[in-house]
C-alpha cells in the first residue's frame, strides 16, 4: 500500500475569505474552479460570517489576511469587510480588476491610511495585449483591466500584476518586458509581475490538460523537502460551506477541515494534482505582506 505524504499545520498565518464563492464576473478558460457569472457552487460570505471568523483568527494569532472569489468585489459587503480587518492585520485583494469604483477606492485608501498594516491588490492579467489576454479572460477585458490598474495607481495603490504563463519560457522576457512598457504607459511607472504556473484543473484542464496520475507527491519526495513552502503548512480558506485547506482546492472533498478555525488546524494528505504544482513552485497563491512603518 502507498503510503501518502501528510503536511502539518504549524500554525495559522494567513487566513483567507472565499468571500465571493465562485461568482464572477467573467468566465476565464483556464480558471481553476471554473468560476463564471453563473457559478454559484460555492456563494457569498456575509458581513457577519467574516466577522466571527476574524474574531477566531486572531485568537489563533493570524498574521494576514486574503479576499478572493471569483471576483470579490462583486460582494456587496466588501468594502466593511476590508475596513474592519486592516484593524487587525494587513489585507491582499485578489481581483480582475475590471468592476473597480473610485468612490470604494477612496474608502479603502482611507483605511489603509488610517491602518498600521498594508493594503495590497493582486490583479489578473493574462497578456499584454488583448490579442493575447482577451482569448482567455473573455472580450474587452485587457482594456477594462488596464483602466483598473490605472485606477488603483490614481489612489496610491502599486497593484501585484498576476499573470498565468500560458506560453513558452523562451518568451517569458519579451512577455514581461511587453508587460512593463504597457503598464507605464497606463500610469505604473514600477509595475510589480508575479507569473504563476497553470493549474491543471477546472477550467484549464478542458482548455488543455490535466494532471496525470504521476504528477503527485510521493512519501521520497518530501524527504528533506521545506513543508514551509506550502500554503497548507500555515493556511486556511473560509468559504460558505466551511473551512477548506486552501483556496486553490475548494472543491475537493479531501480538502474539507471542518466548521471552525481550530477544528481545521490539522495535517492534510497531499493527494491532489494541484499539490504536485505547490511542490513545484511554492507557495504560489500568498505574497508577502508586512506592518507599515511607523514615522
Amino acid at each position: 500500500m502507498l503510503l501518502q505524504p501528510t503536511v502539518p499545520m504549524a500554525s495559522l498565518d494567513e487566513l483567507w475569505f472565499q468571500v465571493s464563492g465562485t461568482l464572477c464576473n467573467l468566465k476565464c478558460e483556464h480558471c481553476f474552479i471554473s468560476c463564471s457569472p453563473v457559478n454559484d457552487t460555492f456563494g457569498y460570505l456575509s458581513y457577519e460570517r467574516v466577522m466571527r471568523m476574524l474574531q477566531e483568527s486572531i485568537e489563533l494569532g493570524v498574521k494576514e489576511y486574503y479576499f478572493t472569489g471569483g471576483e470579490p468585489f462583486l460582494n456587496r459587503e466588501l468594502i466593511p469587510m476590508i475596513e474592519q480587518v486592516l484593524k487587525v492585520g494587513p489585507v491582499t485583494v485578489l481581483t480582475n480588476g475590471t468592476v473597480l469604483k473610485a468612490d470604494w477606492l477612496k474608502r479603502l485608501q482611507t483605511a489603509e491610511q488610517n491602518s498600521r498594516y498594508s493594503l495590497e491588490f493582486r490583479v489578473s492579467i493574462d497578456g499584454p495585449t488583448p490579442e493575447m489576454n482577451d482569448p482567455i479572460r473573455g472580450e474587452r477585458t485587457f482594456q477594462r483591466a488596464m483602466n483598473g490598474v490605472a485606477m488603483l495607481c490614481e489612489y496610491g495603490f502599486l497593484p501585484i500584476i498576476t499573470i498565468t504563463r500560458t506560453w513558452e519560457e523562451t518568451e517569458e522576457d519579451a512577455i514581461l518586458d511587453s508587460f512593463r512598457a504597457v503598464l507605464k504607459e497606463h500610469g505604473y511607472h514600477r509595475p510589480r509581475l508575479k507569473v504563476l504556473p497553470r493549474l491543471k484543473m477546472g477550467g484549464e484542464e478542458k482548455r488543455t490538460e490535466g494532471y496525470t496520475p504521476l504528477e503527485r507527491i510521493t512519501p521520497e519526495m518530501m524527504e528533506g523537502f521545506d513543508v514551509s513552502q506550502l500554503l497548507c503548512n500555515h493556511s486556511r480558506v473560509v468559504t460558505d460551506r466551511g473551512v477548506a485547506v486552501c483556496p486553490i482546492l475548494i472543491e475537493s472533498e479531501s480538502a474539507q477541515m471542518g466548521e471552525t478555525l481550530k477544528e481545521s488546524l490539522v495535517d492534510f494528505p497531499l493527494l491532489e494534482g494541484a499539490c504536485y504544482t505547490c511542490y513545484q513552485y511554492g507557495s504560489i497563491c500568498a505574497n508577502p505582506s508586512s506592518k507599515k512603518v511607523e514615522a
